[in-house]
């Protein structure tokens, strides 16, 4: 499940103008820097610098690490330098939420297993099943109803379920625009990954089905 809080306060630290363009400044460069050298970049007082490069540390936006700049060692060598560098972590925040890296992923494993000489069809359909039993199987839930269970998941994953009956609707299609330009191939592989999330959770029974409905993501889960 996307953390959409901590997401949106982390960007939302970039609002403040100093606190981004003290960001531009260290992600546009190569090696780690002081404080001093990106005060002088935005031209700021050392400690604004600092406390606004501290507070996108705490955001995660960036990291530190500790380091001599001169390059000595051993004593009179001073102390070492705290250096930011923009963090690995990547951030994303798209209301309704979009999962396309997962589109991604399932594509690059059927190229990957076409090569090896499975058909096409075949292979789509293999890669999509097996990246929602993964993540079924990964899924912690307490509740015993199949239909609530896998509701519970796909909420966790974007689809925005909602459990009418015996059947689970889903509200939002987290690869909304590549549905629209490629509707056969990504309605094809969103249903293979909503059967393979009920399977990899055990929910027996449960069947995954292409049911177009205006407003709602094309597929729809029944109890057999």
């Amino acid at each position: 499940m996307v953390d959409l809080a901590g997401q949106a306060s982390s960007i939302g630290a970039l609002a403040e103008p100093v606190r981004r363009a003290l960001y531009e400044y260290v992600a546009t460069q190569a090696d780690p820097v002081s404080r001093e050298q990106a005060a002088s970049a935005v031209d700021v007082p050392a400690h604004t610098a600092k406390f606004h490069l501290d507070k996108l540390v705490d955001e995660g936006l960036l990291e530190t690490e500790f380091r001599r700049l001169s390059g000595r060692t051993g004593p009179g060598a001073g102390r070492p330098s705290k250096l930011y560098q923009r963090s690995a972590r990547e951030f994303a925040v798209s209301l309704p939420e979009r999962h396309y890296d997962l589109v991604g992923h399932i594509l690059a494993s059927a190229v990957e297993q076409a090569a090896r000489g499975t058909s096409l069809d075949e292979a789509l359909s293999s890669a999509a099943t097996e990246h929602g039993r993964v993540d079924g199987q990964s899924a912690e839930s307490g509740v015993e109803d199949p239909l609530d269970r896998l509701a519970e998941t796909l909420s966790g994953r974007g689809y925005e379920a909602r459990r009418e009956d015996d059947t689970v609707t889903l509200a939002n299609c987290p690869f909304d625009s590549l549905a629209k330009q490629h509707t056969e191939l990504v309605c094809g592989l969103n249903r293979d990954y909503v059967q393979g999330v009920a399977d990899g959770l055990g929910c027996t029974g449960v069947e995954a089905c292409l049911e177009p409905e205006d407003g709602l993501c094309c597929v729809k889960s029944h109890r057999r």
